[in-house]
């Protein structure tokens, strides 16, 4: 496979497939109220951030996306709230037409055909190289570890500083980061935020959720708080903060 990529900027065309292109994601993560801040302004105000892996053999059908947003901090530490955080902090900063002075990876998504390949470290290279383009020095990102699903009751705090024998991170997508030059600084507590009705959460999941108590779902990296007898259920997930200096 022969690899070009590009950016929504440079390939506008591509939007189309970019969005609609198959994957894994689990769908109640489309429904964190904070991803309408960035997603329905990618295509224009966000254009030069996301970036398009089109496999030369097969040109005009992308086979993994990566996005990232410019915002501004004045703050000393990464933000609490992690994806939501510079997601909110990125619109700030364009609607007071303030300056950004950080760039935070969003996404990387490779398609489902694709996936156990090597694209995602690609991917993460590219946006290394194009944040150090735009003038960045530092690119951060709130990663959402790819094995956490699989123990959604351990504390991030233990999980995301868990190694191998070589010290290495015990998880794949936090080793890749590691590999890549990336270095752990801290757990984002509340990265990402969804709440929703009982109906929507079965809409979502598939899952009865008919009775209060902590809710395990398939691809959450914590159990979902469900009060049944509020008709209510909240999904709070941490991250994973990493720094990737590019000077």
């Amino acid at each position: 496979m022969g690899l070009a990529i590009t950016t929504l900027a440079e390939r506008p065309e591509l939007a189309p497939a970019v969005w609609q292109m198959d994957h894994t994601w689990p769908e109640f993560v489309f429904n964190d109220p904070l991803a309408d801040l960035f997603y329905p302004f990618a295509d224009t105000t966000y254009a030069e951030y996301v970036l398009v892996a089109e496999d030369d053999t097969d040109p005009g059908r992308p086979v993994a996306r990566a996005c990232m947003i410019p915002y501004r901090s004045e703050a000393a530490e990464l933000p609490d709230d992690g994806w939501d955080g510079v997601i909110r902090l990125g619109w700030l900063a364009r609607e007071r037409g303030q300056r950004p002075n950080g760039v935070s990876a969003l996404e990387i998504s490779v398609r489902r055909d694709q996936q156990g390949k090597g694209l995602s470290a690609i991917m993460l290279a590219a946006m290394r190289d194009r944040a150090a383009l735009l003038g960045f020095a530092e690119l951060v990102a709130p990663v959402r570890p790819n094995r956490k699903h699989l123990e959604p009751r351990t504390p991030m705090a233990e999980y995301a500083w868990r190694t191998r024998d070589d010290g290495l991170p015990h998880d794949a997508w936090l080793r890749v980061h590691v590999r890549a030059g990336g270095k752990i600084v801290k757990v984002a507590p509340r990265s990402m935020v969804v709440a929703g009705t009982l109906t929507e959460w079965r809409s979502w999941t598939g899952l009865a959720f008919d009775r209060s108590g902590d809710v395990e779902v398939p691809g959450a990296l914590t159990p979902v708080r469900c009060q049944a007898e509020h008709d209510h259920a909240v999904y709070v997930e941490p991250n994973v903060w990493i720094s990737h200096p590019l000077s």
